[in-house]
């Protein structure tokens, strides 16, 4: 079976932060030797509660990504798996459905509303409660409304950290166990 994972940062946590670097090694060790990470920035400013800069950096970030995905025949590939951050959840799932993608397997870290548009048949996605990036009820309303699993971290904030290191290790191994049994 020929696998293959892509990774869709957020702007400001790329693919060598935790969440997405520790996905990274155990969907290698899990076979998906073949991976792609997209890489993009967007420096117009804080976008967070304006609409319209949320919009002109999802365009020109799926731009970007469109662009670093363009040689991959989906075809060649039986299995297909989305791990995405933040912003890179609503470009993730909006590639997937563009491309027709329908297969596609998605990690949703810290998804945003925009995310449930283009809502994935299989996926599972990881909030915070003090995320100040989403409003935690209505991502979970939304999760539940399309059939998300969805699992929520007690005062954790976008990156799903808290205050506490020690409960930040453990709740990333949590997270990273929940990946594996997603991705078997």
């Amino acid at each position: 079976m020929s696998k293959i994972a892509v990774y869709f940062p957020g702007i400001g946590y790329h693919c060598d932060k935790p969440l997405l670097y520790y996905s990274r090694n155990i969907a290698c060790e899990l076979g998906y030797k073949n991976y792609r990470t997209v890489s993009y920035t967007y420096s117009a400013g804080n976008i967070r509660g304006n609409e319209e800069k949320m919009k002109e950096a999802y365009e020109a970030l799926f731009s970007r990504a469109e662009a670093e995905l363009s040689d991959i025949v989906w075809s060649e590939y039986d299995d297909v798996l989305f791990i995405s951050k933040s912003i890179g959840t609503i470009i993730a799932a909006s590639y997937a459905e563009k491309y027709e993608l329908k297969s596609a397997r998605h990690i949703l870290y810290t998804p945003l509303s925009q995310t449930y548009l283009f809502a994935p048949d299989h996926a599972i996605g990881f909030i915070g409660t003090a995320d100040p990036w989403s409003d935690t009820d209505e991502i979970i309303r939304l999760s539940n409304a399309n059939h998300i699993p969805i699992v929520v971290y007690e005062g954790c904030n976008h990156s799903l950290e808290c205050a506490d290191t020690l409960k930040n290790i453990e709740i990333l191994k949590d997270i990273m166990q929940r990946t594996m049994d997603f991705c078997i």
